[in-house]
């Protein structure tokens, strides 16, 4: 495979900083109702589920997956709405409270920092912000077009007291503001309840299982082949599907299809993965510490990562990923794809892997060197 050379501008272009984040508060529907106000929309990587045409979107290239987040002061609510694609909710500041059902009685779950839930899709969700006004909440939303989202009956016709429609290709149109109203025939009713009563309905225990609470997470000790080399020596906790983990032992918390994976990566000062690339795209999220990233194998290009901080990184490009703070650091990684992710290591890991007596097995695990067959080997 020919080797994809990133550029300087490229590399900018796929950075995403927390300063560069710009929210928007007429995302949805909801803008207006009392309660639903204050919300804000951020859209870094595609547009979401987003019904305003001014959404800021920070990178809109396709990655089989899109990645937002939601912030709103304390008290205020998101209203219950469903989608048809793939939600997960990561945690990294305060506390929210995540209700179910139809009418949003069907349970409640609370996310604390550092949780990371994974909503089912055709399930009515709405969560409030019951901690401080700094809350933040990650999303990633599996497909390129997801589709848009149904909103609850009792939000639609609350927002047309308030002069806001929508019409059925999801596009959010604002009388108050001047838009003319299309017809009835063009705008989205609310679900009957001949559709409300087929949806299924989810447990608090079942919903629990989906949700990877910070405290709860298993994370492999040699989840990679280099992880007994200098440079490597990264943890791997697997959430969402298998992934890119190297340890045959290793189980995600939650397994069905997503179009996505996400793991937490956490590494010690100086430690982290060394050279490697992947077909599939990838998106690192730092949650704590101070990263570094370094693309290309020949003349590596350099960007460190703070805290909220996005990168995106090519498909089949070069990369290393190293832990430069002072204190442990955690990372989030989604790639796309429902299957694992197959790392391709550079020569020189594999070597220094082989003389520390390992190797990568016909599976694509870590295994002991002197067991594989010859065409397992490299030397």
């Amino acid at each position: 495979m020919p080797d994809v050379v990133v550029t300087a501008d490229e590399l900018a272009r796929r950075t995403v900083r927390r300063s560069d984040f710009v929210s928007c508060n007429q995302a949805f529907i909801d803008c207006r109702t009392p309660g639903s106000d204050r919300k804000e929309n951020y859209a870094m990587i595609g547009p979401g589920v987003s019904q305003a045409a001014g959404q800021h979107v920070n990178l809109r290239l396709p990655h089989g997956y899109q990645i937002g987040a939601a912030a709103m002061p304390h008290g205020i609510t998101n209203n219950l709405h469903l989608h048809y694609t793939a939600e997960v909710f990561v945690c990294t500041e305060g506390e929210y409270l995540l209700r179910w059902g139809a009418d949003g009685t069907e349970g409640e779950l609370t996310l604390r920092a550092g949780d990371i839930a994974s909503v089912p899709t055709w399930i009515f969700r709405g969560f409030t912000n019951t901690g401080p006004d700094d809350g933040w909440l990650f999303t990633v939303l599996g497909m390129d077009d997801t589709g848009g989202i149904i909103w609850g009956p009792s939000v639609l016709r609350e927002a047309r007291e308030h002069g806001l429609h929508l019409t059925a290709d999801q596009r959010l149109v604002d009388t108050v503001a001047g838009d003319p109203l299309p017809p009835e025939s063009e705008l989205v009713t609310p679900l009957g309840r001949e559709h409300l009563d087929r949806l299924r309905r989810w447990t608090p225990d079942e919903m629990r299982r989906r949700v990877a609470a910070a405290d709860e997470l298993a994370f492999s000790e040699h989840p990679f082949l280099d992880s007994s080399l200098p440079g490597g020596g990264a943890r791997l906790s697997c959430v969402i599907g298998y992934g890119m983990t190297e340890d045959p032992h290793q189980e995600p918390r939650v397994t069905n299809p997503h179009g996505h994976n996400l793991a937490w990566l956490r590494a010690d000062p100086g430690q982290g993965v060394s050279l490697h690339r992947q077909h599939e795209t990838q998106t690192l999220i730092v949650r704590d510490g101070l990263w570094e990233v370094a693309l290309n194998r020949d003349d590596p290009l350099r960007v460190r990562l703070g805290p909220r901080d996005l990168l995106s990184v090519p498909s089949d490009a070069w990369r290393t990923v190293r832990n430069v703070g002072t204190e442990r650091g955690d990372l989030f990684v989604v790639n796309s794809g429902d299957g694992r992710v197959r790392l391709e290591w550079d020569e020189e890991v594999r070597k220094s892997a082989a003389d520390a007596g390992l190797g990568i097995d016909h599976n694509g695990y870590v295994a002991p060197y002197a067991l594989l067959p010859r065409s397992a080997r490299a030397w």
